[in-house]
């Protein structure tokens, strides 16, 4: 009895929670499922049932398909830089060196900052015609003249993957150097009396510690990239010529640019998929890697 009474408090407590987010989340999203099965446009009549017509249309264009290659090349890119990064900041942060605490406050900076400061940060540091980039790389003799960093096709989305790496690598170095907290001083050093090198304690020693915590950030962050829109919004539009458009821009051209809201729902609800897809399998690997670790 008691049982049952406190797992029906427990639900009552939860009930007002429960009910903004249904108000919040589930009818909004009840509502562009029913939208994506219509020609909607943005100003107008609600429009005409057209059934699966905006997911084959959008499923076979080529601007989707484009789009998704550069979404997954960006998010594979930066996300493998960031956990490099960061590991690698987080095992020199972990030594013991004069000033460490202040390098440690200096390193949230990027992450601490909003993603528009930092866009537009990025964006002066970029510029064609005073940026401090050019000016360092024509100062040391590697570039005869200024560039358009963001003004061209082959260099516009790597500077983007750049800007993102430098705000966002200091959320998987903090993971990382929390996981470093937790690795027992005696193993290390007994690796040491072995003779183990570096690669061997970080191999055998330290990264059975840090894969959990890792996993955790590559779900966190691979999620994120792939649903990047702010940073590229901000810096390039999806320009020059689409070349850094990701599924987000392109969500919001097709239903804001385009006023397409029909299409607009549907590209947004395969978008929603793929990131659960993500999401899910990430999942199912973080419960893999906690059941190997235990």
């Amino acid at each position: 009895m008691t049982g049952t009474w406190m797992t029906t408090r427990a639900w009552l407590l939860m009930a007002p929670l429960l009910a903004v987010m249904i108000a919040v989340i589930g009818w909004p999203l009840i509502d562009t499922v029913g939208l994506s099965f219509t020609d909607a446009k943005l100003v107008g009549t609600g429009g005409n049932f057209v059934g699966v017509e905006n997911y084959t249309k959008m499923l076979s264009s080529t601007n989707f398909q484009r789009t998704l290659v550069t979404t997954a090349w960006f998010a594979v890119v930066s996300v493998a830089a960031e956990m490099v990064l960061g590991v690698l900041a987080a095992l020199l942060l972990n030594q013991e060196f004069r000033g460490r605490t202040v390098l440690r406050a200096l390193m949230i900076l990027p992450w601490a900052l909003p993603t528009v400061v930092n866009a537009t940060l990025w964006r002066l540091i970029y510029n064609p015609e005073y940026g401090a980039l050019n000016a360092a790389l024509t100062q040391i003799g590697l570039l005869d003249s200024y560039r358009s960093w963001l003004g061209e096709p082959g260099s516009a989305l790597t500077a983007l993957i750049v800007a993102d790496c430098w705000k966002n690598f200091p959320l998987v170095a903090l993971i990382a150097l929390a996981a470093l907290q937790a690795v027992p001083r005696d193993i290390t050093a007994a690796s040491l009396v072995d003779g183990a090198g570096p690669f061997s304690r970080f191999r055998f020693v330290i990264l059975p510690y840090l894969a959990g915590p890792l996993m955790v950030a590559l779900v966190l962050r691979t999620i994120e990239a792939f649903k990047v829109f702010d940073i590229i919004w901000v810096m390039t539009r999806g320009g020059p010529a689409n070349s850094t458009r990701t599924l987000s821009i392109l969500v919001y051209q097709e239903a804001f640019s385009f006023q397409r809201a029909g299409s607009g729902a549907s590209l947004a609800l395969i978008v929603t998929l793929i990131v659960t897809v993500l999401a899910l399998a990430y999942a199912a690997l973080v419960r893999k890697t906690a059941g190997s670790a235990a």
